[in-house]
């Protein structure tokens, strides 16, 4: 059904029109309460290098959500990380964790320099099995606006490392403090794939 409505949306079709690479980076879609509202699914704005677009939520299995948009990118979203991607350029097949998903756990709950392994797969070359290492570091209360409305925010950062891949980064998540719902994130997903997300409408049925 989300996928029908990705489809004939016209915030949703024009966002991703201009999917295509840009030397100038992505141009910033103009959006409005309204315009989130008309469209009864929850919503993210999702930002790569090249390009911006809403994604609507088709449906959940269990914790995993699957987020569509008009030109048939796929996100797959689990307790607020980025776990699988379809159609955004070399795509992350798939993630594992060592024990507890600390996005499971709640971030907010992690103590500072808390430390985790998982494992990643990445379609291109089929390369399967690649350990991230990850330090989490909690900062201060942010304040973030989202649309019309402003949010008192955790932000916590998460230094990765995947020596295979001669890859380091610093992902970065704000989330609500009672929660640990990620309300906007930046999350480095392999060396060539990156996302901005941003919760527009979101669904709170499974916060921690």
């Amino acid at each position: 059904m989300a996928l029908l409505l990705c489809g004939c949306n016209p915030l949703m079709q024009a966002s991703w029109d201009t999917l295509k690479a840009s030397a100038m980076g992505p141009a910033s879609i103009e959006l409005t309460r309204a315009q989130v509202d008309a469209v009864p699914y929850p919503q993210i704005l999702v930002t790569t290098a090249t390009s911006e677009g809403v994604m609507a939520m088709a449906r959940q299995r269990g914790d995993l959500e699957f987020w569509v948009a008009s030109g048939k990118q796929v996100l797959m979203l689990r307790n607020g990380l980025v776990v699988r991607t379809v159609g955004l350029g070399v795509s992350l097949d798939g993630t594992r964790f060592s024990g507890e998903s600390p996005f499971k756990r709640g971030l907010q709950h992690l103590p500072d320099g808390y430390a985790s392994t998982r494992w990643i797969d990445i379609y291109d070359g089929s390369r399967v099995g690649i350990p991230i290492n990850s330090r989490f570091s909690t900062h201060d209360i942010e304040s973030i606006r989202i649309l019309d409305k402003d949010y008192a925010l955790l932000r916590i950062d998460e230094q990765v490392d995947a020596p295979t891949l001669d890859f380091h980064a610093t992902n970065r998540y704000w989330v609500d403090p009672q929660d640990g719902f990620i309300m906007r994130s930046e999350q480095h997903l392999t060396p060539q794939l990156s996302l901005k997300i941003v919760q527009l409408r979101p669904d709170r049925g499974a916060v921690r």
